[in-house]
């Protein structure tokens, strides 16, 4: 959430900051509603400024009558009430505009970072380097067709019991899926983090503290009698873990590693990447989450992105670093760098972690503050999947096929998995 003060004493420069995002943002009804809060709060400091004064000759009229009857007495007692009536009156409507403003400000982004590529779209995306020797060959399977030659997964009987964009992970596939999540799990917790494993479900609070709502209320499953919704990413019930808390400065960083199904209608990408691990209603992901003081999140910030990087590492999977420009970033996030792993079947890096610093963005739509000079401070969040495990799957599933039909297992997710090779029945 953008700062309110901000809005109401710079409204151009802030919409001259979102414009960066390539749209037209036009703050004019928000900066009115904040202009008119800050004149009702300053009537409220000046009524309940009188009203004391006013409270101070009743205690002395009180003190000079004898029978608590005079008329001075009750001429005060009458203009204490009018006091108390005008700031009844002024409290509900600042309740209301405050309800109006944090509506309106919770419909626009987080401020590009000035150090974010600009640009319109994903095209002016920056890469700042690759890693690893892309697989490039001829008559190379596709991830859904080396899973379905060798038993890993099952589409169309999960349609059967779901709807389409569902999958049943099937014997070694199940296998490679839990071996995955268990071995990224160590790897984090051994560099630092500290796993939790949230509920699925999240109230519309937790929704709105991270950025999903209101603006992507159709992108996420709801259940219909309860203000509760499936979680699209760990990345949600992680930020609300610390809802309405001031934080020890001592404590910081605080960085958690969760495993978590993750649930998304993915809206409007009908027709993509149908077939496969890559783009489902529901997946497993391991995401890394950072609370960080704020003259400390830009090196935080790369740092949960080598730590996401470590994994693509280990495993051996090519793959690249990429700036997102302003046009391209996320809701919440001020900047991002995504991480995009080689598919060989397809000839090109598809994303398969994004590491975002969201600033203060979701630390003042949550509350969460920590002490900075005995003075509260909103704190920065950053969040980066370490990593989405449909997509490491499927990268490895491509990336290690054999002309015989087999896949060979990076060498460090062995001991986890149990087996070199995914091999024909």
């Amino acid at each position: 959430m953008l700062d309110q003060k901000l809005i109401r004493e710079n409204p151009t420069s802030v919409e001259e900051r979102l414009s960066l995002r390539g749209k037209v943002f036009n703050i004019s009804q928000i900066n009115e509603l904040t202009i008119k809060k800050k004149e009702i709060d300053i009537e409220i400091c000046s009524l309940q400024s009188e009203s004391k004064k006013l409270s101070k000759l009743i205690g002395k009229e009180i003190g000079k009558s004898q029978n608590n009857n005079s008329l001075e007495l009750d001429n005060l007692k009458k203009k204490g009430n009018e006091y108390r009536i005008k700031i009844s009156e002024s409290e509900e409507k600042q309740r209301i505009l405050d309800k109006q403003i944090q509506n309106e400000i919770c419909n626009l982004p987080n401020f590009p970072s000035n150090d974010a590529p600009i640009g319109k779209d994903q095209n002016n995306n920056v890469e700042l380097k690759t890693w690893g020797d892309p697989l490039i060959r001829d008559n190379l399977k596709s991830h859904w067709e080396i899973g379905e030659s060798l038993n890993l997964f099952d589409s169309i009987k999960s349609t059967k019991i779901s709807k389409s964009r569902f999958i049943s992970l099937i014997g070694n596939g199940a296998k490679l899926e839990r071996a995955l999540i268990n071995f990224m799990l160590d790897i984090h917790v051994n560099n630092g983090y500290l796993e939790l494993m949230p509920p699925a479900l999240v109230n519309s609070e937790s929704l709105t503290g991270s950025g999903q709502l209101p603006k992507f209320a159709n992108e996420s499953f709801k259940c219909s009698n309860d203000d509760l919704w499936l979680s699209p990413t760990a990345e949600v019930p992680i930020t609300s873990f610390h809802r309405n808390e001031i934080i020890d400065p001592k404590q910081l960083p605080i960085k958690y590693v969760a495993y978590s199904p993750c649930f998304r209608r993915e809206a409007g990408s009908y027709g993509r990447d149908t077939k496969g691990l890559i783009r489902l209603h529901q997946f497993n992901k391991v995401e890394l989450y950072w609370f960080c003081d704020p003259s400390k999140s830009l090196e935080a910030h790369q740092k949960i992105t080598s730590d996401a990087e470590s994994i693509l590492k280990k495993l051996n999977l090519p793959y690249r670093l990429v700036d997102i420009c302003t046009g391209d970033l996320g809701f919440s996030s001020s900047r991002t760098f995504d991480l995009e792993v080689w598919l060989p079947s397809s000839k090109c890096y598809r994303e398969i972690s994004s590491c975002s610093n969201c600033l203060d963005f979701q630390a003042r739509r949550s509350s969460i503050r920590t002490k900075i000079d005995k003075k509260n401070t909103y704190l920065h969040t950053l969040n980066g999947s370490g990593l989405a495990i449909g997509r490491t799957m499927a990268a490895i599933l491509e990336n290690g096929q054999q002309s015989n039909g087999s896949v060979k297992i990076p060498d460090a997710l062995v001991p986890y998995f149990g087996s070199n090779f995914l091999k024909p029945a």
